[in-house]
């Protein structure tokens, strides 16, 4: 193992996970006021309720392919009786869906985020550098899926990659397996750490904020209600009466 593939696929993933772990129950304990989205719904609505919800979604179903491409070893989806051939069409189908709706939703977030001067003015420098590694991240995922596994001649990264990945969370990383993968795969793997390490200083910590406890919060009962005139004596119209009088 080189020194080069010792911090790249060793020390460097190990070090964003410890951050990621770490800077989350630094932040839970010591800024809970600050651990929020910093939502600029009232600065900007219009594209905010396009690009949102399109990118969130089509994020959600990235990396749902992510955890069944990489965290799933293909010998166990060949062993539940699932064909190679139709794992690799499905996730190309459904890999492509998701690419363009990512690259969709970011497209209208990241023009609202840099051309709106009410939302600029809320965005900090480590919202610029989640927003950059995202991009990279975002970009290189698309490019993969599209360029490669659909139009181009294609390639098996659950050969390399995803053995790589799984042996950091054995404890013995298979620097051998990600070294054969090409350079784009290394580099989306290098930024997507990087992301984690950023992770727990920026507004992505809303991430983990899930209003579960509106499962099961009471209703809230709406009533509609009249004006009527009372009924007591000398609280309405011209009448009056004397302080202390009973009615």
């Amino acid at each position: 193992m080189t020194a080069w593939a010792m911090w790249w696929w060793v020390i460097l993933p190990y070090t964003s996970l410890v951050v990621f772990v770490v800077g989350h129950i630094w932040r839970w304990r010591y800024d809970q006021f600050g651990w929020t989205s910093r939502s600029t719904q009232l600065q900007e609505r219009r594209l905010l309720k396009w690009g949102s919800p399109l990118f969130h979604y089509a994020t959600f179903a990235a990396i749902a392919g992510h955890v069944l491409g990489i965290l799933i070893p293909r010998s166990f989806t060949e062993w539940i009786g699932i064909p190679e051939r139709a794992y690799t069409l499905f996730s190309g189908i459904a890999g492509s869906v998701a690419a363009l709706g990512v690259l969709g939703g970011a497209a209208v977030l990241i023009f609202r985020r840099t051309m709106v001067p009410r939302v600029r003015a809320t965005t900090t420098g480590v919202d610029y550098l989640a927003l950059i590694l995202l991009g990279i991240v975002t970009a290189l995922g698309i490019y993969l899926t599209l360029g490669v596994q659909e139009f181009g001649h294609g390639y098996d990264y659950r050969t390399t990659v995803s053995v790589w990945f799984r042996s950091l969370f054995a404890g013995n990383p298979d620097t051998t397996a990600i070294d054969r993968a090409p350079v784009m795969y290394q580099v989306h793997a290098t930024a997507a750490w990087m992301i984690f390490a950023v992770w727990p200083f920026s507004r992505l910590v809303h991430a983990w904020s899930y209003p579960l406890w509106y499962l099961w919060r009471p209703y809230v009962v709406y009533r509609s209600r009249r004006p009527v005139q009372p009924n007591e004596p000398g609280t309405s119209g011209r009448r009056w009466r004397r302080i202390g009088v009973p009615y």
